[in-house]
């Protein structure tokens, strides 16, 4: 792919691929943010180029014709150990692609593959809630849920560079089917598409009942605030507007977040019962909620742990980077391993 250069440095880019966008951008070596691109991600159903087409119109788009130095790519899914192939990904259309050659050839310049939370633990630990920490679980919340270990001060990627892919623990058996083939994983009981769910259900709820569409509790008499902003249709209601509704205090909204929040502590139980972090941190676009809901996992956390009682629980902080965590840390990575061929 030709460029044309300008006059100035060569940039670094950390491209974010998610389930439903692509985010790249220009980063700085203080984590700083230059022009910003979003793009659509086209879905898992579609040819693997169209994703590619995707990505390679928002790293022009941020470099702005600027010459690239290198490009971080962190992708929503199982990256194998060599940083070469996107294995699998629940919602993306790679099933082993070797993603980062393919990209590396087309653009003309060094491409870094690493997984999205992986990367995002890396920013975090480099800028932001986990600086000063050692030992670290990062969960993040979006379409489904991603994370990352980090233990000793070393990221932990596994045998196979797929360690960190908590969503897809199974909490209840015979559960809710998932994208990846399997019933009950996590992410189906609390990512933004659970979230989606259990406030789509709570639609049309019935102001004589006073129950807030089975997540319990009263309600005001009338059309609640999201039903106002999708219209009553529960197709039309988004993720933002559940977070908006939420911080204008819709109870049924709020409930939505209790819920999924919940479900949130009960597995972030499970890993501090597996791995007896310092620190849980938890990022992705739900996490925007903070603590309507980081207060309830708390809570469920504590409840959940075997033996809280004796044992130090370790906090649970929201990530400090916000949806560019990812990016960052890809952007991160790229420029460590092409300037000092460092491994993380």
């Amino acid at each position: 792919m030709s460029q044309s250069p300008r006059n100035g440095a060569p940039v670094w880019v950390g491209v974010d691929v998610g389930g439903t966008k692509v985010l790249a951008a220009v980063v700085g070596e203080d984590g700083s943010l230059g022009r910003v691109a979003r793009r659509s991600t086209p879905g898992r159903s579609v040819e693997p180029r169209q994703v590619e087409d995707a990505l390679t119109e928002a790293v022009l788009e941020a470099a702005d014709g600027a010459p690239l130095a290198g490009v971080g790519l962190a992708a929503a899914g199982f990256v194998d150990a060599t940083g070469q192939r996107v294995v699998f990904a629940p919602h993306l259309p790679w099933r082993s692609d070797p993603v980062r050659d393919r990209l590396s050839e087309h653009w003309g310049t060094p491409v870094v593959l690493e997984n999205d939370a992986t990367c995002a633990l890396v920013a975090e630990a480099e800028y932001g809630a986990a600086r000063g920490a050692r030992s670290v679980v990062l969960v993040t919340m979006g379409t489904g849920i991603g994370g990352a270990l980090m233990l000793d001060g070393r990221v932990v990627r596994g045998a196979g560079g797929m360690a960190g892919e908590f969503g897809h623990m199974q909490v209840v058996p015979d559960g809710a089917p998932c994208e990846c083939g399997g019933q009950g994983c996590w992410e189906q009981y609390s990512s933004g598409n659970a979230l989606l769910r259990a406030a789509r259900s709570s639609l049309g709820a019935s102001t004589s009942s006073g129950q807030a569409g089975g997540l319990g509790g009263s309600v005001e008499p009338g059309p609640t605030l999201m039903e106002q902003m999708c219209e009553g249709n529960p197709a039309r209601l988004t993720g933002p507007m559940v977070t908006e509704a939420a911080a204008q205090g819709d109870l049924v909204a709020r409930r939505a977040f209790a819920v999924v929040g919940d479900w949130l502590g009960v597995g972030l139980a499970n890993l501090v019962a597996a791995l007896d972090p310092e620190l849980l941190v938890v990022g992705g676009g739900v996490s925007a909620a903070g603590d309507r809901l980081l207060e309830p996992a708390r809570q469920a956390l504590s409840r959940s742990l075997v033996a809280a009682s004796h044992r130090v629980v370790p906090p649970v902080l929201p990530a400090a980077l916000g949806p560019e965590a990812g990016l960052i840390g890809a952007a991160v990575l790229c420029r460590r391993r092409v300037l000092g061929g460092a491994q993380e």
